[in-house]
């Protein structure tokens, strides 16, 4: 499987796109946030042969979701995520006002996703693994074959997500990423919703949220 990762909106939010040599594809969280970005996010898979087949979202905070609707009515998908997140979508518009951010909207979650699902496009296999803590649903996504977790806003190289957005909550957070994370193999590449991957095994060695002092 191969991962290729653009970095859109003001928030530097890592937008995700998963592929394989059929030239099926699937979007993880859409941060698609202006015509240039559309435009750089849409040749890219039309230069690479891709028919987009899923769109997912990890969680729906705002960042992650401003590339919805253009991908939905585009590419004819139906949003898969978690339905503990619909709550968090709703809240988008209001947040976007707070912020003076422009919206464009994004249709409701229309496929529901369990922990322990298997999510299926070209030749893969991506396991939903349920790891709350910094939004109140979020899913992680783990391909055995490749080693690659797609894993949000719960972990980054040398840090964690946020606990202080409604539905966090920190000890819930540090609890699944020992839990569901930390026991995945040491190898597995950890693609967070900001900034570079890492690995499980540089995670467990280094973050300073797990490492005693």
């Amino acid at each position: 499987m191969e991962v290729a990762v653009f970095t859109f909106n003001d928030f530097q939010e890592n937008t995700y796109v998963l592929y394989d040599d059929t030239g099926e594809c699937m979007i993880v969280d859409p941060g698609i946030h202006n015509e240039i970005e559309e435009i750089q996010f849409s040749e890219f898979l039309i230069a690479r042969g891709l028919t987009p087949k899923i769109l997912f979202n990890t969680h729906c905070h705002l960042d992650h979701v401003f590339g919805n609707q253009y991908v939905a009515d585009k590419y004819d998908l139906k949003l898969m995520s978690h339905k503990g997140e619909q709550v968090v979508l709703d809240f988008v518009p209001k947040m976007c006002e707070m912020y003076g951010i422009a919206y464009k909207g994004s249709p409701d979650i229309d496929i529901f996703v369990e922990e322990g699902e298997v999510i299926e496009f070209g030749n893969q296999k991506l396991k939903a693994i349920l790891t709350p803590g910094h939004s109140p649903a979020s899913l992680s996504l783990y391909n055995a074959d490749s080693h690659i977790l797609i894993a949000g806003d719960v972990l980054f190289k040398g840090s964690i997500g946020r606990t202080d957005l409604p539905g966090g909550d920190y000890d819930t957070l540090i609890q699944v990423v020992k839990e569901k994370i930390f026991t995945l193999p040491d190898e597995t590449v950890v693609y967070p919703g900001h900034g570079p991957s890492t690995t499980v095994g540089v995670e467990k060695q280094t973050n300073p949220f797990f490492v005693e002092g």
